[in-house]
């Protein structure tokens, strides 16, 4: 794996519409740039780019946890999103995400029994990236229903792939739409 840089990025909102909220919601995204091995050319064997997702699940979700500066075991949701350059297809944005990238941001995070959300689309430098939240253990806690919004203004170029990974240790600010809570999830089949 070739990455040209990494960034990571913490979001903290102490008031929402006039209210404090308290304690703050915090969120954190790292995003790395990598080149595209197989830029330019059809490839049927993509298993390079599912190891570089295994690398990049644990470095990402690591970095993510660090940032926000909590033990993993206090993340309470994540999500992975992958931007390929003009170069690329969307193909290898999938398999960066699907096959191995879960498994190591679940350690990163320790544990992780809900499906880990996901978005890939292709465009050019600048274009932005929504990485898609949700609750770590039980997908059904709609106060964790988020996302956050990754660019940069130099990536992907034709050649690359930007890849995302998001992590927090709340949900949104000022949850009202009811549903199972965070306090109540008990995270055994990844729904409830």
């Amino acid at each position: 794996m070739r990455i040209r840089k990494i960034v990571t990025f913490v979001e903290e909102t102490r008031r929402e519409m006039g209210q404090e909220v308290s304690p703050p919601t915090r969120r954190a995204v790292a995003a790395a740039v990598i080149e595209n091995p197989f830029a330019g050319r059809y490839e049927p064997d993509l298993s390079e780019l599912m190891e570089i997702g295994a690398e990049l699940g644990g470095l990402l979700g690591a970095k993510c946890v660090a940032a926000l500066g909590i033990a993993p075991a206090q993340a309470q949701s994540y999500g992975k999103a992958a931007l390929v350059g003009e170069a690329g297809e969307i193909e290898h944005a999938a398999a960066i995400l699907h096959p191995g990238l879960g498994a190591p941001l679940r350690a990163a995070v320790e544990r992780g029994a809900a499906l880990v959300p996901s978005s890939k689309k292709m465009g050019a430098p600048g274009t932005p990236l929504d990485v898609p939240l949700g609750h770590k253990d039980a997908a059904y806690v709609r106060s964790h229903f988020d996302g956050m919004e990754v660019r940069m203004n130099d990536a992907p170029r034709a050649g690359e792939i930007l890849v995302a990974v998001a992590v927090a240790s709340a949900g949104r600010p000022l949850p009202r739409v009811g549903g199972l809570t965070h306090e109540d999830a008990i995270g055994e089949d990844g729904l409830r």
